[in-house]
């Protein structure tokens, strides 16, 4: 289980999700007040959802199957997610004071990088299955 590249993948998506949102600022306001993920609910249970199909994509270790749809569901969360913070950035963006958009709000964009990474993994390990499958 850990020794497969995939794995570490998943559990940098696991301390992307889980550990660095909270240290990271997202943007700050107008007033110039960092906003971190444990201020707002969504991001905070977003997050954290993100951080559990990690989880879930390692323990998922042998059906190879399941392991590759749970992390494209993962995917789709983290999209999810960006979309909200472009949303936000936006609407950042026209206030009369200036406001700062933080490195936080490129969480989504690494764990989808290796997510994708991971899944390439997976589906090189599920062809070498099938090519030794073929050959018994």
């Amino acid at each position: 289980m850990i020794q497969r590249i995939q794995t570490l993948y998943l559990i940098v998506v696991i301390l992307l999700g889980a550990v660095v949102p909270f240290f990271v600022n997202l943007w700050s306001d107008a007033r110039g007040n960092e906003i971190f993920a444990e201020n707002e609910v969504f991001v905070s249970i977003a997050f954290y959802a993100v951080a559990v199909l990690g989880l879930l994509g390692i323990v998922l270790f042998k059906n190879r199957q399941n392991q590759f749809v749970v992390n494209r569901l993962n995917m789709i969360l983290n999209l999810f997610l960006l979309g909200f913070f472009v949303y936000r950035s936006l609407n950042l963006s026209g206030e009369t004071i200036v406001s700062e958009k933080g490195i936080g709000m490129l969480i989504p964009v690494f764990s989808i990088v290796f997510l994708v990474l991971a899944n390439r993994a997976i589906k090189k390990d599920e062809d070498l299955v099938k090519s030794v499958d073929r050959l018994r």
